[in-house]
């Protein structure tokens, strides 16, 4: 049976997982500070550090694991306390991670129609050491890349980018929050993000992955001094169990089929499917403009329709403007305004893939 409402939006949160809602209700029973010395402040650290190594295991991370409250906190203090001198970040970034570096005037690396970072362009920026930095400086340069782009489902070549800037003593930032807990987390990077909502944890709890702590310069308080507050147990712990309870693949062959045949009728239709352009485009995030239809009527006509779609990220999403990611991977003016984002989570169903094809269809038809 097909739900009276469809979710199609999990690239903007997904819902939680029974298990993770479980593990947090174990949280709320062990309130204590996890800092206190006494034996329930003990009891809680023991359980947090427990959460740590999960986490590490999960996601096969030899390295070390900041806990905070998301993404985007993580990609603060990443770039707020990384041991470089400036930094350079690819121009379709999460607006968090956008908007601080644009604060900070890191440099902006352009990126090809494919939505592929910039080889070129990169290793341009982060081989010329900014003037401060001295002669015998390491980690003159920090990169920041989307593993997968939160609009178009793109993949980067992280391997690639890695040897690049490996080659010239850069770190590597990669924002992992679209791939966590779906796709093997690049152990080429330096640092790391994750985000438990994204991959059905809770809302207002993530980490910033560290291969050495090393690379950040500490800041005083909680989580070995490199990152203040208190621990939200209850949200560690439902991150943890979260994310062991991703499977491989993320979404099934079976349930995805129905939009690969609506690929085809798009085409057919002149519409576009832009994964087809895409240099490794992902399954779970699809990006689709409907002809002779604005990505703003499509929203508002889908939710009256009962499912929930996008236009781009949720962050920008609202303002209803051309997207950002879409402008600099020079996707034409009338496809971008038309586009919409797809995305599939942990219980999408094959009836509920099937219903969005066929209102789709119904909508670009009429």
């Amino acid at each position: 049976m097909i739900p009276e409402r469809i979710y199609l939006d999990h690239a903007a949160t997904t819902p939680l997982r029974p298990e993770a809602r479980r593990a947090m209700e174990v949280g709320f029973d062990h309130w204590a500070n996890p800092s206190s010395p006494h034996a329930e402040g003990r009891k809680a650290r023991a359980m947090l550090e427990d959460a740590r190594e999960r986490v590490k295991a999960a996601l096969g991370w030899e390295g070390e694991v900041i806990f905070t409250s998301g993404a985007s906190e993580a990609a603060a203090l990443a770039l707020e306390h990384s041991n470089v001198w400036d930094e350079a970040i690819s121009a379709i970034e999460h607006d968090a991670l956008y908007a601080d570096a644009k604060n900070r005037r890191s440099a902006i690396v352009a990126v090809s129609g494919d939505g592929a970072l910039n080889l070129r362009e990169a290793e341009a920026r982060i081989s010329h050491a900014p003037e401060i930095a001295g002669p015998t400086d390491d980690n003159c340069w920090l990169l920041a890349i989307q593993h997968v782009n939160s609009e178009t489902g793109n993949r980067q070549d992280i391997t690639q980018i890695s040897n690049m800037t490996r080659s010239y003593g850069a770190m590597l930032l990669v924002d992992c929050a679209q791939s966590a807990g779906k796709m093997p987390i690049p152990r080429e990077a330096d640092l790391a993000l994750i985000s438990a909502h994204k991959f059905g944890g809770p809302i207002g709890v993530g980490a910033l992955l560290v291969h050495d702590y090393a690379v950040l310069a500490p800041s005083g308080g909680q989580e070995r001094g490199y990152r203040r507050g208190t621990e939200n147990l209850p949200g560690i712990l439902g991150m943890a169990t979260a994310l062991e309870a991703c499977t491989d693949p993320y979404a099934s062959d079976e349930i995805m089929a129905p939009l690969d045949e609506l690929a085809k009728e798009c085409r057919k239709i002149g519409g576009t499917w832009l994964s087809d352009r895409l240099s490794d485009p992902t399954p779970y995030i699809r990006a689709v403009a409907m002809p002779n239809m604005s990505a703003t009527a499509q929203v508002m006509r889908f939710d009256m329709a009962g499912i929930a779609v996008s236009q781009g990220s949720a962050c920008s999403s609202g303002t209803m403007k051309t997207s950002r990611v879409l402008e600099a991977m020079q996707v034409e003016p009338e496809i971008a305004a038309n586009t919409i984002r797809v995305s599939l989570g942990w219980n999408t169903t094959r009836e509920e893939v099937e219903r969005f094809c066929e209102v789709w269809l119904e909508m670009a038809k009429a």
